[in-house]
């Protein structure tokens, strides 16, 4: 094995770009919001720090480990969020009024439809301000897909838990005693 053969941390420079890799952050609704930002580490401080770093050196090679930092402070965030976003949908599901739950879904549904066509205009628009809208509208595209269907399988498990109270049945159960 070569060990000159792979990168190491040092022979790679990151840049601004770096930080798009992924999905882009999730957009939190604010009726949910307090709920699902609480006890989150935001990253604001390493961001500070990042921010800091770049308006005194300028140039992003000397900023290297603010922006390793806030790259993996940032993915752990995200990915929280987004598991935070589709518990706090199912738990809306399964809790609030169906009337008001089916609304919801129709709502997250009419959004749905709404960034698709916004990412089919994109496509159409060349360069890296194309790509930075389809990066955007991917990701939330995406977010909201997954909050739909946590949704909707809260609503389904309200569904299946009247369903099993209608067949429980209604006679007094009967003790058995052994002596």
């Amino acid at each position: 094995m070569d060990v000159d053969a792979q990168p190491t941390m040092d022979e790679t420079i990151l840049v601004g770009d770096d930080l798009m890799m992924g999905p882009p952050s999730p957009i939190i609704p604010p009726e949910i919001a307090s709920h699902v930002l609480e006890g989150v580490d935001l990253c604001d401080g390493i961001l500070r720090n990042l921010f800091l770093c770049l308006q005194i050196n300028d140039i992003e090679p000397f900023c290297q480990d603010e922006l390793a930092l806030y790259r993996h402070c940032a993915e752990r965030r995200d990915k929280e969020l987004r598991q935070r976003l589709q518990d706090s949908e199912c738990k809306l599901g399964s809790s609030m009024p169906l009337d008001e739950a089916k609304e919801r879904a129709a709502q997250l549904e009419s959004e749905v439809t709404s960034l698709e066509r916004r990412l089919i205009l994109a496509s159409g628009i060349e360069g890296i301000e194309g790509f930075r809208q389809r990066w955007s509208l991917h990701g939330r595209l995406t977010d909201t897909k997954k909050r739909l269907e946590s949704l909707t399988q809260g609503i389904e498990n309200r569904k299946n838990e009247v369903k099993n109270d209608e067949r429980a049945p209604s006679t007094p159960t009967r003790r058995w005693f052994f002596w």
